[in-house]
């Protein structure tokens, strides 16, 4: 079967591929700008990361497709003209897509699991995949559940390297670097949770019309429209004041990369927490929401900063 250019672009939209681009961007930042520099012993190759960030990719491009094909009834409400699935690309065509990235992305996590040595590593793939699937079609509706989950997926694309790299080859002479490694990681991964979290509250505000018409009970919905925005509003202090404290103790030394987090990481921050007392529209909360997909982007990219960071302390 061949696919007409119109069909391709649906597909790529539909597995959200510049989000899966940064999520391997990010897998490789970890490996090439974070690890290497140091000389930390690791696991993987080239070789290797390629094909963590692809396991991982698949993965998370299959649990788009579900998304969407589960989002159908709130899409005609929440965004008509941007429907693929039961439009450009048939449900049925959407689900042996979805089935065909699982096999690979499990596959692969299958066969990488066995080269570091580590076989039990293989649940995480299956467990990251039933999730995502699990969140498509249940979790979502619920209060809250859905946007941790969801989170918390974010999270582990950043912690599964450093479960992939750094503790195949931990030993009892190298356990501080490693842990010490990890624990930058952790650090990431929790931020991208916390934005991604803040995230996903923004984008129930703005698809609360169709989320109610589909009987989902997304935290506006529960509470509100109002209540929620200033929940919201409350909630981005913290990665806010996070990332201050972090500049005032970790970064002052370092002019660059104390410029670099003001305006690329405190000032998105500080211009969300105020758009976000002014907006009424569905399209400020969609405004707001590619705001902080921004923020996770410099986020993640300081990590070619940390070189320097490290080196200074």
């Amino acid at each position: 079967m061949i696919l007409t250019i119109n069909q391709l672009n649906a597909i790529l939209n539909l597995i959200r591929w510049k989000n899966l681009i940064m999520i391997a961007l990010v897998q490789f930042l970890i490996k090439y700008a974070l690890l290497e520099p140091f000389g930390v012993q690791t696991a993987l190759d080239l070789f290797g990361i390629s094909l963590l960030a692809l396991a991982t990719v698949c993965i998370a491009a299959a649990g788009n497709v579900m998304n969407d094909i589960q989002d159908i009834e709130t899409d005609f409400v929440n965004k008509p003209d941007k429907i693929i699935v039961g439009e450009t690309v048939s449900e049925k065509a959407a689900y042996n897509l979805f089935i065909v990235l699982n096999l690979i992305g499990v596959g692969v996590g299958f066969y990488l699991s066995h080269h570091v040595g580590k076989a039990p590593f293989f649940t995480i793939f299956v467990l990251i995949s039933a999730l995502l699937y699990v969140y498509a079609n249940t979790l979502k509706r619920t209060l809250l559940i859905g946007n941790l989950v969801i989170s918390l997926l974010v999270a582990s694309s950043i912690l599964i390297v450093g479960v992939f790299d750094l503790l195949p080859v931990m030993t009892p002479e190298n356990r501080s670097m490693q842990l010490t490694f990890f624990k930058i990681l952790w650090d990431y991964a929790v931020f991208a949770f916390v934005i991604n979290l803040l995230r996903e509250i923004a984008k129930d505000i703005e698809d609360i019309d169709g989320d109610y018409k589909a009987g989902m009970n997304t935290l506006p919905i529960v509470l509100g429209r109002d209540r929620t925005k200033n929940i919201l509003i409350g909630l981005n202090f913290i990665p806010l004041f996070a990332t201050i404290y972090y500049i005032t103790s970790v970064l002052y030394k370092q002019q660059t990369a104390v410029i670099y987090f003001l305006i690329l990481i405190v000032a998105p921050l500080i211009y969300i927490i105020i758009k976000t007392f002014s907006a009424t529209t569905k399209q400020d909360f969609h405004h707001i929401s590619s705001v902080y997909k921004i923020v996770m982007l410099f986020g993640m990219l300081s990590l070619l900063l940390y070189k320097f960071v490290i080196l200074s302390s």
